[in-house]
């Protein structure tokens, strides 16, 4: 499989961070950082980080099954997580899951026809002191008011 050579860097840095034997360790960022080059998990991945990393494609699958950050289906250019758990729950994240799915037209683990939003119901994204908030790739946005979700999820809509 063929990465860029940004991708290839950070894999040679993952792999060499820990001592011989160990590079099982490398495993969860390196499923991390492919989805996000590639857009999602692949069978052809799972098998190139099974021999970077010295395991078999079964113990990459189980990894794969423990883990809700990994994806085998492609997400959106722009993946919003909203937490429904107590915190948010309390102060309005359930009727912010609920506005997303209304206004994006799609529920749990979905993508949006044109492709460039996924939608995703999270536990904890272990903002609780900020709550109600949520997740886009890898910015979070806290007290999130139903003006402001409605605001966020337009401009995703127009930077995609």
């Amino acid at each position: 499989m063929t990465f860029s050579a940004q991708l290839e860097a950070k894999f040679d840095k993952l792999l060499h961070s820990y001592p011989p034997g160990r590079q099982r360790s490398a495993m969860v960022p390196m499923l991390l950082y492919a989805q996000d080059e590639i857009g999602s998990i692949t069978p052809e991945l799972i098998e190139e980080v099974a021999h970077r990393t010295g395991t078999t494609p079964l113990q990459v699958e189980e990894v794969l099954s423990y883990y809700s950050m990994l994806h085998k289906k492609p997400l959106g250019k722009a993946h919003v997580q909203i937490c429904t758990n107590i915190s948010c729950l309390l102060n309005g994240g359930e009727e912010l899951w609920r506005q997303a799915c209304q206004t994006l037209g799609i529920g749990h683990k979905e993508v949006t026809a044109d492709g460039q939003i996924s939608l995703e119901e999270v536990e904890c994204i272990g903002a609780c002191s900020w709550a109600p908030a949520l997740q886009v790739n890898y910015d979070f946005y806290h007290f999130v008011t139903p003006e402001k979700l409605e605001r966020l999820l337009a401009s995703l809509r127009d930077r995609t």
